[in-house]
């Protein structure tokens, strides 16, 4: 076989592509990509068994077949090429040559019959959604989710599609974002838990995308179509808990804010927080916030005041450092709220800016005990 492709276009198709092999393969033929050849075009796929990508690229060609090309070292090479149209022939029943304008390569293949294809979903409900809106709530929830092998589920993003709109909820059972669509909506309710990697790769695909992404998705297994690209892969199976019913519901405590004041102060002070617990405190008083941290052990220890507005009861709180640090970087508002009601009860943040319409982001966070 034998086919003409441009070289840049090739290396960004399989860059992104190489995000879904895994650096120690069980199956060695999964350190390869499968190149699958057709009149004028080369369909390009790689896989780790639980997420198999594909993309279609146009090449030059009248022949047809299919190989695995060992992915580590085509990204090594192709990334070395100036733009040029490289030319692929198989030379023998084991190597294939890549001819540039400078030189010739070979390059050991195996048989593309041996690689895994790619699941048909069967019976599948069906979703659309804006590549960038997708990729918008995969990066407002994906930070919260939790690395706890114990509980998978926690592990993913959880997916829920109405008729009304559509959700997407991740948390580790520290803290627990949930992003709402109210003006996208899905022709019947369903719901699932997608893991973490493939979520990672959309993300960074989609990011600015304005093409329409159509979702397919059964109990076991969920399909995205776009551009010329398909991925599949294998849900988390499990049941996703409750998260409503951790969300505070009376909040009569409401603390308002400049985020970047607050991001900025909650960074320094957590400098001199414990490093076991990342423990800083927050105490309101009036239109008075002062945020301080104590690290016992080092006899360290730091407080500043922020001015803010703030109803309800004088109150002290105490939270985690990092939590509230990540919230606040994924969030682009100027000015946040912050939703309280005891000192051993969630606090919930939210933006009171910046949001498209029909967006709806809400943070929980939950408390540390305070040490007197």
């Amino acid at each position: 076989m034998k086919f003409i492709v441009s070289s840049s276009q090739l290396l960004k198709n399989l860059q992104t592509l190489g995000g879904v092999i895994n650096s120690n393969n069980t199956l060695p033929i999964l350190d390869n990509f499968l190149f699958e050849l057709s009149t004028n075009q080369l369909k390009i796929s790689s896989s780790d068994l639980e997420t198999t990508m594909s993309t279609i690229i146009e090449v030059e060609t009248e022949d047809e077949g299919e190989i695995a090309v060992p992915a580590r070292l085509l990204l090594d090479i192709l990334k070395t090429f100036p733009e040029q149209p490289l030319t692929f022939k198989t030379e023998t029943k084991s190597t294939i040559e890549i001819s540039s304008q400078s030189g010739k390569y070979s390059l050991a293949y195996l048989s593309g019959t041996e690689f895994p294809k790619a699941i048909e979903l069967e019976s599948p409900s069906t979703t659309k959604i804006v590549g960038r809106i997708l990729a918008n709530a995969i990066s407002k929830t994906i930070f919260a989710t939790g690395n706890d092998d114990l509980r998978p589920v926690m592990s993913g993003v959880f997916f829920q599609f109405t008729t009304d709109e559509l959700t997407f909820v991740a948390t580790d059972a520290h803290k627990l974002v949930k992003y709402t669509r109210t003006d996208l909506k899905a022709e019947e309710a369903s719901e699932f838990i997608m893991p973490k990697k493939p979520l990672t790769l959309l993300k960074s695909i989609l990011s600015n995308s304005d093409e329409e992404v159509t979702i397919e998705y059964n109990e076991s297994n969920a399909k995205f179509t776009f551009n010329n690209s398909i991925m599949v892969c294998r849900l988390i199976d499990g049941k996703y808990p409750n998260y409503d019913a951790v969300i505070p519901k009376e909040n009569p405590n409401i603390l308002t804010l400049d985020r970047s004041s607050f991001s900025n102060s909650v960074k320094r002070i957590s400098i001199f927080a414990s490093k076991t617990t990342h423990q800083i405190r927050l105490k309101m008083a009036g239109t008075e916030l002062n945020i301080s941290a104590e690290d016992i052990d080092f006899s360290n220890k730091a407080d500043e005041r922020l001015q803010c507005a703030y109803q309800g009861d004088d109150m002290q709180i105490g939270f985690n450092s990092r939590f509230l640090q990540e919230m606040l970087n994924n969030l682009e508002s100027n000015d946040v709220q912050i939703h309280m009601s005891l000192p051993n009860r969630a606090g919930i943040l939210m933006p009171l800016d910046g949001l498209e319409d029909g967006e709806e982001i809400t943070m929980l966070v939950m408390p540390v005990m305070l040490n007197k």
